[in-house]
């Protein structure tokens, strides 16, 4: 399907790769391709006990001599499927389609975050003609959950400084500095009691946006979880109800786009009013940003088991800690225009027969900031009497101001393209600061080809990017020999 998209099998080893099942915490069978496979073209392979995969390539003929160069990137993908897709992520491969330019993943996210630098790699590997220094190709796992991989890699094993990060989504933009980050679980307690009322109604929220929560996150997209907070907190005030059943969003660092509730309603035609006038106002309100958007209220018929539903004191403090959560931007860089400083984006909401757990992804560029934010989410689970534990704390990556890696991406893309590139700050979080930390020497830069709607099953990639992305990469490399 893909053999003539490029020249140099970065498509074909694409779509290798997108057959394995490769979600976060699932990363074996993947891992283990990538280690046979390299094997079976002769190249030295070293594979950790978390699934990290290290690949060495010998320099060209005349540069064995020469520092090596590290490429990185991870091998998982974040999941998320439209809610009328059909998809086993943990044993289906995904469905790849073409369109234009374009390449996606049929009703799922497509994973060119980071599949591309899987592909890569294997391309480089390949490279026949290329002049290049030594070459280390490091994979990484779990980096969406919480960078698991960089974490537990030993630095040790990386020679030379020069680090090239293949991670980033926007041809032309070499990242240099990026983010830390976290992931704060509020786990806040609950009381059943028995349904004693007649009717029972689906709350649902549909059709936003999504997104990135470190990307995306300044770009005014409504939160599916903090929208059902809001949804909630309006019906309370105005229809007597308690909640059955609440979940929303899939991942912490994505954006939620869905949210559903059931809930047990006391009066059907006030309720069903009620929600009708919200739904109406929500879309006028949000229809320039989340066009999207869908409210969907119906009555479904009850279980003939017995059905439990929170107290009402219990979906009260359900309802307000969804209302008094904070969500998105919380500051903005003072130093770099248009930088998000500090932000946080309420990902999962689940609520079981013990407690409504809330899971948060939380990054800054300024480390107490990050640490502030996290306290608030403490103090929170604490007014409601719940409990709050904190995972996957990474460090930022600072600027580095003598870089000859940074120098050499932007000589080369001005002589390819004649034009300057753009150096810049991210706030979502890379696994660079992680790295750096193990071997404060690197010199790194992050780069990639375009790919928009990363996370979100309209995740797509650029075709021509790709290859012009590749091109430019194999240049930087023959530069570094010189």
């Amino acid at each position: 399907m893909f053999e003539q998209l490029d020249a140099h099998g970065i498509f074909e080893y694409f779509q290798k790769i997108s057959e394995i099942p490769r979600g976060s915490g699932h990363t074996g069978q993947i891992s283990r391709y990538l280690v046979e496979t390299a094997k079976k073209k002769g190249f030295w392979v070293c594979q950790d006990e978390v699934g990290n995969v290290l690949i060495k390539k010998p320099g060209s003929k005349g540069c064995e001599h020469l520092p090596p160069v590290t490429i990185q990137g991870h091998m998982d993908m974040v999941c998320e499927k439209n809610s009328d897709t059909i998809h086993d992520f943990l044993n289906e491969g995904l469905k790849l389609k073409l369109e234009g330019d374009f390449i996606y993943a049929e009703g799922t996210t497509l994973g060119g975050d980071d599949g591309i630098a899987l592909a890569y790699g294997f391309a480089l590997l390949d490279e026949e003609n290329l002049v290049h220094p030594p070459l280390q190709i490091l994979f990484t796992v779990d980096e969406e959950t919480g960078m698991d991989g960089a974490w537990a890699f030993d630095g040790s094993l990386l020679e030379g400084t020069a680090f090239l990060n293949l991670d980033s989504e926007e041809e032309g933009i070499f990242i240099t500095s990026c983010a830390g980050g976290l992931t704060g679980i509020l786990h806040v307690p609950v009381v059943y009691q028995e349904c004693y009322d007649k009717h029972l109604v689906s709350f649902s929220i549909s059709g936003l946006k999504g997104g990135h929560s470190g990307t995306e996150i300044n770009q005014n997209l409504a939160n599916a979880n903090q929208l059902m907070g809001r949804c909630l907190s309006f019906l309370q005030e105005h229809a007597s109800f308690s909640i059955v059943s609440l979940e929303g969003g899939l991942k912490e660092n994505a954006i939620p786009r869905e949210a559903s509730a059931i809930l047990s309603v006391t009066d059907l035609d006030l309720f069903l009013s009620e929600a009708d006038r919200l739904k109406q106002e929500l879309l006028d309100e949000l229809r320039g940003f989340e066009p999207g958007l869908s409210i969907t209220v119906k009555t479904i018929t009850p279980d003939k088991k017995k059905t439990t539903m929170l107290t009402k004191e219990s979906a009260m403090d359900v309802i307000d800690l969804l209302q008094f959560l904070p969500n998105g931007v919380r500051s903005m860089s003072s130093h770099v225009d248009g930088l998000v400083e500090t932000s946080l984006n309420i990902g999962i909401i689940r609520l079981n027969e013990k407690e409504l757990t809330v899971t948060c992804s939380v990054r800054s560029s300024v480390e107490q900031a990050k640490m502030n934010v996290s306290r608030i989410l403490k103090r929170m689970a604490h007014r409601f009497e719940g409990t709050y534990e904190m995972r996957g704390n990474y460090p930022g990556w600072p600027y580095r101001e003598q870089s000859r890696l940074r120098e050499i991406c932007v000589e080369t893309y001005q002589e390819k393209y004649g034009k300057e590139p753009v150096l810049e700050a991210l706030h979502a979080g890379l696994e660079c600061g992680i790295l750096l930390g193990k071997k404060p020497e690197l010199d790194i830069v992050s780069m990639g080809p375009d790919i928009f709607d990363i996370h979100t099953p309209k995740e797509r990639m650029s075709i021509s990017s790709v290859n012009r992305v590749y091109d430019f990469l194999c240049t930087v490399l023959e530069k570094l020999t010189r």
